[in-house]
């Protein structure tokens, strides 16, 4: 069977949730991989979404975080006040295990611009900003999902929304930030990318049909690439789940 780029990117997402512990689910793939995630290795993993809704298990895909099938089975639907109070409270007390994040840019050491292209003041274009992304990467290992293209993967965003390992060792202490939280992960069409203990990206997989030179061509900055691999097909049973269990329509991949 083939399998898309866009599955590979989902089984990464998936690979990125460990049973027994809560994650912040946003919309898109992120929903693919969490659901693929409680239908294969985490069962027990618990998904939260910033609309107020803890622990949704929807029979069918949803289409974002406001979808009413993620209600299915949901511990909790809050009003989103309230969601974001518990969200701040349960992250500063370490029972949040990572956040997954997207951005209109990010930069080598992971901070996310998803507020303008250009000045603050005068920007090119405006975006819908933060929403609950800031608080997430305070407080939160996360993990980020971009579309990999040189205009976004740059040497220094334009503004940073959520903050990543800010400069390298010690910028999240010297900005008062807790220095044991910061990115993971960045999964993209092309492939895994990974920090090292400079804080810095680099490249970890690519996958199947990509060269490593298509991850340089598509990358803003210069990125280590002496340690990339090539992602391991995903196992043919968990291919099964996501086609016809997960997403059987194809909805998202």
């Amino acid at each position: 069977m083939e399998i898309t780029r866009r599955q590979r990117m989902a089984v990464a997402l998936a690979n990125e949730v460990e049973d027994g512990k809560t994650y912040i689910i946003g919309t898109g793939l992120p929903l693919i991989g969490g659901s693929l995630a409680k239908n294969t290795h985490a069962p027990n993993a618990r998904l939260i979404f910033e609309t107020g809704i803890l622990e949704g298990n929807p029979l069918e895909v949803p289409t974002s975080v406001s979808d009413l099938r993620l209600n299915r089975k949901a511990s909790v639907l809050w009003p989103q006040f309230r969601y974001f109070g518990y969200q701040t409270l349960a992250a500063q007390r370490g029972e949040i295990e990572a956040g997954f994040l997207g951005g209109a840019q990010i930069d080598p050491y992971g901070n996310l611009n998803s507020t303008c292209i250009g000045d603050y003041y005068r920007p090119e274009t405006r975006f819908s900003g933060s929403g609950g992304a800031n608080g997430i990467a305070t407080y939160c290992d996360t993990v980020i999902v971009m579309k990999h293209e040189k205009r976004r993967f740059v040497e220094h965003v334009d503004y940073i929304t959520s903050p990543g390992w800010i400069d390298g060792p010690g910028g999240r202490a010297k900005r008062g930030l807790d220095e044991s939280k910061g990115p993971r992960a960045v999964i993209t069409e092309l492939g895994v990318l990974r920090f090292g203990e400079d804080k810095r990206m680099y490249l970890a997989e690519v996958f199947p049909g990509v060269s490593v030179q298509d991850v340089l061509d598509n990358t803003g900055f210069d990125l280590d690439v002496s340690r990339a691999v090539t992602a391991k097909d995903p196992d043919p049973e968990v291919l099964r789940i996501l086609t016809e269990v997960v997403d059987p329509l194809h909805v998202m991949v």
